[in-house]
């Protein structure tokens, strides 16, 4: 992917430094935590983090039993490669980006250019530039947002393998119209913060979300909070990192490590976005208020429902 350029000193350790943490989802989850507490000028990076922690829990869950009664293995193993992919995707594009970020400071000259090395779209590359030049960190999020969302956009979202066996099949239909997905930002308390998925093959339902969960996270009743939460809780991919400091308890999965192996992805060479498509207006529009009520309630509720499901017929037909 990255033609004979490998051997310059910059490419070589972008890439070897992006290969070494781009293994699964708890060393991403890691490298974008620890990219933000050295650069929390780069608030995308805090919000990557926290979104990768739930593509961890979301990927055991499929290891629980009313999800392994309920679905078969074959369509687990394909829930699962459509969060590995998105998640693998999102940051073999988006950690070059931030290790250029960081040379640049190091060498204090912008040195975005070398993205174009790494296909990169030219409008991250303008809008890394601008703020190189206006610090405007809010605006720098919301480009990251609409960019990594495009990136997953023909890959994953409109690819035709997860088309037809993941978003055209009816555990996805059903996850989607009864909205049983949620990002969860949790606290060292009992207090869950987040919002609900819907709509997840709508770009910019997908690009609103985004910028609702930034608003959520960086609000001032929410972000000391998570940011202790991370900074303290080791990530394991179980909900068990954060369940265990709510008042009722669930089935916990175990580790992610211990369910599932490093995935070898193939990296194609990338078309670039915005050279094809452009950029509506209400991308860049933040989004109206946002609620910050606890929304653990609500969210249990429907994961008690699910639980409740599988207890109920399990006790009518225990070899089911």
């Amino acid at each position: 992917m990255y033609g004979d350029d490998s051997f310059d000193p910059y490419i070589h350790y972008i890439i070897n430094t992006t290969r070494k943490h781009n293994k699964d989802n708890i060393s991403r989850t890691k490298a974008y935590q620890n990219f933000y507490i050295e650069n929390p000028e780069i608030k995308w990076a805090f919000l990557a983090s926290m979104v990768s922690r739930n593509a961890g829990w979301n990927m055991t869950d499929l290891q629980l039993q009313p999800f392994k009664k309920i679905l078969g293995k074959k369509e687990r193993d394909q829930l699962f490669m459509t969060y590995e992919r998105a998640n693998w995707l999102i940051f073999s594009d988006a950690f070059p980006q931030l290790l250029v970020y960081n040379l640049s400071k190091q060498a204090e000259k912008p040195l975005f250019y070398l993205l174009k090395k790494f296909h990169v779209s030219s409008f991250m590359i303008e809008q890394w530039m601008l703020f190189w030049e206006r610090q405007e960190r809010d605006k720098l999020m919301i480009a990251l947002i609409i960019n990594e969302q495009n990136v997953i956009q023909g890959p994953v979202v409109k690819q035709t393998y997860f088309q037809y066996h993941v978003f055209n099949q009816l555990p996805y239909i059903m996850q989607n119209f009864l909205r049983l997905n949620a990002v969860l930002f949790p606290t060292s308390s009992s207090e869950v913060y987040g919002s609900y998925v819907h709509g997840f093959t709508n770009i910019s339902k997908r690009i609103g979300l985004g910028v609702r969960l930034a608003n959520i996270l960086y609000s001032p009743k929410v972000y000391d909070k998570s940011l202790y939460f991370a900074k303290t809780q080791e990530h394991t991919g179980s909900r068990r990192d954060y369940e265990s400091y709510l008042p009722a308890h669930y089935p916990y999965a175990p580790m992610l490590r211990v369910l599932y192996p490093v995935i070898k992805h193939q990296d194609n060479i990338r078309q670039d976005w915005w050279k094809t498509g452009g950029i509506p207006s209400k991308w860049w529009q933040t989004p109206k208020e946002t609620s910050l009520e606890d929304m653990k309630k609500t969210y249990y509720r429907k994961r008690d429902l699910l639980f409740g499901y599988y207890y109920m017929k399990y006790a009518i037909k225990p070899d089911w």
